[in-house]
């Protein structure tokens, strides 16, 4: 059974959904993964934003998202994002990732926030719009931006 927890409640899941994140979008950044798996301390510790939330079957790890308060430094005024949205391929198609979202919107809403931002690669649109996310820009640095209340 899959079950989604919060990083703090779940911390032998960090590195794994460190290594996830920085192997998907930063290793051509030349941020070094120790110094991504940095920022997850906080996720760790705080009941605030940021959190990281963790789809696993036992001590199998499914999937990952972040709750942060920057995905774009061109929206400095949109807070807070969902972001790192990730699935391993073999727990895909089972509403894993949507279950990740809704447990980010939340607690977000739990911290008193009404909306949440996410952005993406335009070739990712639909599936968001699918999930009720609705498109405020096209092209925010070659990114779409969506929210949702």
């Amino acid at each position: 059974m899959i079950t989604i927890s919060n990083l703090r409640d779940a911390p032998q899941f960090a590195d794994t959904i460190a290594s996830r994140g920085w192997h998907a979008w930063w290793t051509a950044s030349g941020v070094a993964l120790s110094d991504y798996r940095a920022h997850f301390g906080p996720m760790l510790a705080g009941k605030d934003i940021p959190q990281a939330f963790v789809a696993h079957d036992g001590e199998t790890y499914c999937g990952s998202a972040l709750l942060i308060e920057n995905d774009l430094d061109a929206r400095p005024e949109l807070a807070p994002w969902i972001a790192a949205l990730w699935v391993d391929d073999d727990f895909r198609r089972q509403g894993i990732a949507s279950r990740l979202m809704d447990k980010a919107q939340v607690t977000a809403n739990e911290l008193g926030h009404s909306k949440v931002y996410l952005c993406t690669e335009p070739r990712m649109t639909t599936y968001y719009l699918v999930r009720g996310w609705r498109q405020i820009e096209t092209d925010v640095n070659g990114l779409n931006v969506f929210e949702r209340e």
